[in-house]
């Protein structure tokens, strides 16, 4: 009985996990859509590194841009540019009561895939907490980090869902 319970309950998961996307953009959050940004953290001065960051909500899409600032060189001479660096992510994302969701891969300047090089490559999974939010305010605390996101809106976008590969 045991085996054919387990043998159910992981014919299960892989129908779920395997299940069809839409090739349309899905709405997104109405209070996220804009472009946010993030001007400081408190003590960047005495950190050794942080990064600011900034999102384009775009419907369910996210577009992500980090300034990372590192006065520590962890990397080789000939990515470490002096200690600033940009990286970028674009992703998809839901909002489950507090939280966002956020499931995508690290890319090159120009939105394509990073599968190698300097910085990060690969998978973008960052998991944050809505601490606080507005039209013009929101306060995200990433569970990967205890140092919250303080950002400000820059420009207001309206979503008008596209077919995913036409973005």
């Amino acid at each position: 009985m045991n085996a054919y319970l387990f043998l159910v309950t992981g014919m299960s998961f892989a129908f779920v996990s395997c299940q069809r996307h839409s090739d349309m953009q899905g709405r997104g959050a109405d209070f996220l859509q804009g472009v946010w940004k993030q001007d400081s953290i408190p003590q960047q001065g005495e950190m050794l590194s942080y990064t600011l960051h900034e999102f384009k909500f775009v419907c369910d899409s996210l577009y992500t841009t980090m300034h990372v600032h590192s006065s520590v060189q962890t990397i080789p001479d000939s990515c470490f540019k002096d200690g600033q660096w940009i990286e970028y992510a674009k992703a998809v994302y839901v909002v489950r009561g507090d939280s966002i969701l956020v499931e995508g891969v690290y890319t090159k300047e120009n939105g394509k895939q990073k599968i190698s090089g300097c910085y990060k490559s690969g998978q973008y999974l960052p998991r944050f907490k809505i601490a606080y939010s507005s039209s013009d305010s929101l306060v995200l605390e990433n569970r990967f980090d205890s140092r919250p996101i303080v950002l400000r809106k820059t420009a207001d976008i309206t979503c008008v869902p596209k077919k995913r590969w036409e973005m």
